[in-house]
């Protein structure tokens, strides 16, 4: 499926590889509606990407919510072809540490939102996606882009809430491909490794030299090459899964090789 006047919806697209793919998919021609929680930095790119960009506040673990930003991005453009979930958030604690278990609301909320609300958006983009006329010559309708992370695979010590919810991730994309292939759409997973985001640089959009200084010692796992991902070559592949019409039910890494072992 070509990027060019097709209509994404992207969660967590204010910032981080959301953000990164917001720009490169408007880039290619495409028009994005950006679902997420932070209003100043959701409007500000809208503003700077113009009328191919709206942004709606939308809370993904909340039904109403995510059926109001639906709403406005078909009022908006029309249509919905394509969705990349990125909205996520994590937290560190282990599971009984000297202040006692690992908060039980605390694990609540980081399964909400990354695995409930991801389920919740893509099956009610999928909703609208089933209606649209057959977008390639194999009668394809929509393409469903979900991230997890290499923590789903090898989560690290404080992080078995965020392991939990994205291992969910990987686990959902096959049985939710195998369920859409009906309506032509296809559904992929990116699962990065450790990427240049405001998550990993405590709320920074840019890795500075002095950030980069304190992140070196994770950088230098990757097995090459050793630094940081960039946003946006997490954005790159989700353009290829946008663009590749054989891509379906997969999980795909996207680390530089790393394979995090236990610190």
């Amino acid at each position: 499926m070509e990027l060019k006047d097709k209509v994404a919806v992207i969660t967590g697209g204010a910032s981080g590889l959301g953000r990164a793919s917001v720009k490169r998919f408007v880039g290619h021609g495409a028009k994005c509606a950006i679902f997420d929680m932070n209003v100043e930095k959701g409007e500000a790119l809208a503003a700077e990407l113009g009328d191919n960009v709206i942004f709606v506040k939308v809370n993904v673990s909340d039904e109403a919510s995510v059926q109001a930003g639906i709403a406005a991005t078909l009022a908006a453009f029309g249509a919905i072809h394509i969705n990349c979930n990125f909205a996520g958030i994590g937290n560190a604690m282990r599971t009984m540490g000297k202040k006692g278990p690992f908060p039980l609301d605390a694990f609540k909320q980081v399964i909400d939102v990354n695995l409930v609300g991801t389920f919740n958006v893509l099956r009610l983009c999928a909703e609208k996606m089933g209606e649209n006329e057959t977008l390639t010559r194999d009668g394809g309708r929509g393409v469903i882009i979900n991230t997890a992370s290499v923590a789903a695979y090898e989560g690290q010590i404080g992080q078995a809430a965020y392991s939990a919810s994205k291992g969910g991730i990987v686990g959902l994309t096959l049985p939710v491909a195998r369920d859409l292939a009906v309506l032509g759409i296809r559904v992929n997973t990116i699962v990065p490794g450790l990427i240049a985001t405001p998550l990993m640089m405590g709320g920074a959009e840019e890795l500075t030299p002095e950030i980069w200084e304190h992140l070196k010692p994770l950088g230098s796992q990757v097995l090459y090459p050793q630094r940081l991902g960039d946003p946006d070559e997490i954005a790159h592949l989700a353009q290829m899964m946008v663009e590749n019409d054989y891509l379906n039910g997969e999980c795909v890494r996207l680390d530089g090789g790393i394979r995090m072992q236990p610190k």
